[in-house]
């Protein structure tokens, strides 16, 4: 995806009710990933955690959006999810209300971020959850795939490239 279509400015709600875009943590490098509590790859809060944690204070953002799509792994209510966040994996960075990701009902920000092509070309429906999008400050995304850590090289070396020193 294109600077010119840039997803900072899509209106989304946060767990509290309130309406926000990404533009509203900063101009710095954002990842979004659409997160469940009860899947395989949950353990990948964690590394989340750990980015933020590293990279937080030079403008690196990271935005948890629940999502209940894939075989029902995230059905609780969004306060029963931030406090799975904060008290099992020490979450500080912002989760979202609850979202689809896929089909008609998709929440406009993932409507948008499908848009952008992986690794391999392939744009289209998320695949399954932690799928992560890292916007960058010029508005372009880059996005990887589930399977692919958010302590992957790859991420990190974006994250670095694209944050100040």
């Amino acid at each position: 995806m294109t600077a010119q279509n840039d997803p900072r400015t899509i209106a989304f709600t946060d767990a509290q009710g309130a309406e926000k875009t990404l533009a509203d943590f900063g101009d710095g490098v954002i990842l979004v990933v659409n997160v469940a509590s009860k899947c395989g790859l949950t353990p990948q809060y964690e590394q989340l955690e750990a980015l933020q944690r590293s990279y937080g204070d030079r403008g690196l953002q990271i935005v948890g959006f629940p999502c209940n799509q894939f075989m029902g792994q995230e059905p609780g209510s969004v306060e029963e999810i931030l406090d799975y966040c904060a008290t099992t994996w020490g979450v500080s960075f912002p989760i979202a209300d609850k979202v689809r990701v896929n089909g008609s009902h998709a929440a406009p920000l993932y409507k948008a971020l499908k848009k952008t092509k992986d690794h391999a070309g392939l744009a289209g429906p998320v695949a399954w959850n932690f799928e992560k999008f890292v916007i960058l400050p010029s508005g372009d995304v880059e996005r990887f795939r589930p399977k692919t850590t958010p302590d992957d090289p790859a991420i990190v070396e974006l994250i670095e490239k694209n944050l100040p020193r």
